[in-house]
């Protein structure tokens, strides 16, 4: 019998493989093409290419549901197709027993998405962010595209790039009164984070009197703010690309600094129940081959897992907006989804046996 459930592992396991390697490579593809429009001065095709390359493990780790849910349909597709599910089952092998021999694989795979998504994705893509954002001009005002917006009291603030290790490039501030007047704006070509305060190099700094303006420069200035190197490299990329525990603390950060802070919510949801949404996928898949997809032919299996998956994804999609703009729990709008998915394989399930 541990043969008979590495052999249907395997089997399921491999097909997840290749199918998260195409969708992966024409993620990747996309996104390439995608970036050719920002080539410009320094961030040529190689620094295009090299930053897609980096966001190689994001992409694996986003793709992954999707990626279970159609190999899973593929891979246990092929084995009833040529009949060995059904000799199986006239062996007495039970539906439960194929579950089972079909989900170990699926926790370990799991297991290595939680580690890819709360390590090395996250790492990648702040790497790629700041490479980027250098590139296309980190020591000007302004000039970077991809630069981040921040705001701290009555000050907010624009970096144009982060680099891991606490320097910032092209540092604007603008400081505004109660009665949202500015009263200055400074911009500093780099900063570096030292025992607690930032050390701006640089400075040019307007400010705004009553009747005139007053510009002053100066090699350096201390600029004290509660954002932390940790922090910024929370800030320049997107939620979806964080880790669980850098979510966690971006979001009692802005909860302190009174700002909202539901779209963090909703990806830290999302990580943390995406093991159970990937399994929701696998479950209703293992349904439909012994249920509506017992006797069809293998592209009608990868058609359904393929609009199986993107209505799903659109469902989510949909859900996750609609929470911050209704009120409601951002865990309800990742959970429904995937709860709405397994109700549906258990159901089909329990008909086959």
């Amino acid at each position: 019998m541990g043969k008979l459930d590495r052999y249907i592992g395997i089997s399921v396991l491999l097909a997840i493989l290749a199918v998260l390697g195409v969708i992966v490579g024409l993620t990747l593809l996309f996104a390439f093409v995608d970036e050719l429009g920002d080539v410009r001065g320094n961030y040529d095709l190689a620094a295009a290419a090299w930053y897609v390359f980096l966001t190689v493990p994001q992409s694996i780790y986003e793709m992954l549901p999707m990626a279970a849910l159609i190999g899973c349909l593929i891979g246990l597709g092929t084995l009833a197709s040529s009949c060995e599910l059904t000799v199986m089952r006239a062996a007495g092998v039970s539906l439960g027993r194929i579950v089972w021999a079909v989900m170990k694989p699926m926790l370990v795979l799991m297991l290595l998405g939680g580690l890819l998504g709360e390590y090395l994705a996250p790492w990648a893509e702040n790497k790629a962010e700041a490479h980027r954002s250098l590139a296309q001009g980190g020591g000007e005002a302004q000039t970077a595209k991809h630069g981040l917006w921040h705001r701290q009291g009555e000050e907010f603030v624009h970096i144009n790039a982060v680099q891991p290790g606490g320097v910032l490039y092209g540092v604007t501030r603008y400081r505004f009164d109660d009665q949202r007047h500015m009263l200055s704006s400074s911009f500093a070509r780099r900063a570096h984070y030292r025992d607690g305060y930032w050390q701006l190099e640089e400075v040019t700094t307007t400010r705004f009197l009553e009747r005139r303006t007053e510009i002053v420069n100066a090699p350096g200035e201390r600029w004290d703010v509660q954002l932390t190197p940790q922090l910024l490299g929370t800030v320049v990329m997107d939620p979806e690309a964080l880790s669980m525990t850098g979510l966690w603390r971006y979001i009692h950060y802005l909860a302190e600094q009174g700002l909202n802070n539901t779209r963090y919510w909703l990806a830290f949801w999302s990580k943390v129940l995406q093991p159970m949404v990937t399994a929701a996928l696998v479950l209703m898949a293992i349904s439909f081959i012994f249920g509506p997809l017992r006797s069809v032919t293998l592209g009608q299996r990868l058609f359904t897992g393929v609009l199986v998956g993107f209505v799903f994804r659109i469902f989510q999609d949909l859900l996750g907006p609609s929470s911050q703009v209704f009120g409601f729990s951002p865990l309800l709008a990742v959970a429904l989804p995937a709860g709405l998915c397994a109700l549906l394989g258990l159901h089909l399930l329990r008909r086959a046996g």
